[in-house]
């Protein structure tokens, strides 16, 4: 069951969208002024049980009111998103498509962009799924999940460290549903990238994986060889053995089999999340990505279909 929406707070560097200065239209005689549009949009988001918009700003409500007005629901009935919300309670496809919509309008999304969102996302479902390369080794959660995500990752990217706790706590407390496998994606442009997933590598065939992992995101601005020696003998390895390794390239081929699965999975940046082989088209936040995974399990219990409301 979905809780009544909340939209989340906006941080200090997302874009706060202006109210559109609503323009003051003199009444003839007899004739009441026209409602503002603020208005109408908030009477458009009212009545829907369970769901509550009131805190959303007077821009984001209009655009939510567009997309309800706008956008057809995915459940495949002939409704818009909006009648079926209000016609329909106990839809609950409706439901999570407005959560999501709401969430996008909240951080200044116009409706435009939020419809074609939402079709990508919707229709991802659809297309082919990639059969992507893991490593047990290198993965959380149980084999048998029916949930796998991959992320591909760079160990100096920083937007990579500030995914990294969000899906670290999320693959933790999905265990039993959702398998989470990493996988090494060294960019080009970072130049400490390649020696600390190498490094990564070699903790990973000592049984010490996840552990060098988690020091080399903490550490992610002091990456250095130097560093590498320092975090292996932290978690009981020789700084001897991975200076060897690291100095004959003994991960370099392997590393280039990991990095050409992502480039033929088109992974541009990173990180960039596959859920059971279909691309993850959502923010990276705990809802978001709760949402997506409930998605998936009712697609594929559904035999690539959307179960009946």
């Amino acid at each position: 069951m979905l809780a009544a929406f909340a939209p989340p707070a906006l941080s200090s560097g997302q874009l706060l969208w202006r109210d559109p200065s609503l323009g003051v239209q003199p009444a003839t005689l007899g004739q009441a002024a026209p409602a503002p549009e603020g208005d109408k949009a908030s009477r458009a988001l009212e009545g829907i049980r369970g769901l509550d918009f009131s805190s959303l700003s007077t821009s984001a409500k209009q655009e939510l009111a567009s997309v309800l007005s706008d956008e057809f629901c995915y459940c495949g009935c002939p409704h818009t998103l909006g009648a079926c919300l209000k016609t329909h309670p106990t839809c609950q496809h409706a439901r999570r498509m407005a959560v999501l919509a709401a969430a996008e309008a909240s951080n200044g999304a116009p409706a435009v962009e939020i419809i074609t969102h939402l079709s990508k996302y919707y229709l991802s479902f659809r297309e082919p799924r990639l059969s992507l390369k893991v490593d047990d080794r290198m993965c959380t959660g149980k084999k048998e999940a029916k949930v796998t995500m991959v992320e591909f990752s760079d160990f100096e990217c920083p937007h990579c460290a500030a995914a990294r706790p969000i899906l670290e706590t999320f693959a933790r407390t999905n265990a039993d549903s959702l398998r989470f496998c990493f996988s090494p994606f060294p960019l080009a442009g970072h130049l400490n990238s390649t020696p600390a997933a190498q490094a990564a590598l070699f903790a990973r065939d000592h049984g010490k994986f996840w552990q060098m992992h988690d020091l080399l995101f903490e550490n992610q601005k002091q990456l250095n060889p130097e560093l590498y020696k320092s975090l292996a003998s932290r978690i009981g390895l020789s700084p001897a053995e991975l200076s060897k390794a690291l100095e004959a390239q003994r991960y370099a081929d392997e590393l280039n089999l990991w990095k050409e699965s992502g480039v033929r999975a088109n992974v541009e940046a990173t990180p960039t999340l596959y859920i059971n082989g279909r691309k993850y088209l959502l923010p990276i936040g705990v809802e978001a990505l709760q949402h997506t995974v409930e998605d998936e399990i009712e697609w594929i219990s559904n035999k690539n279909s959307w179960a009946p409301d």
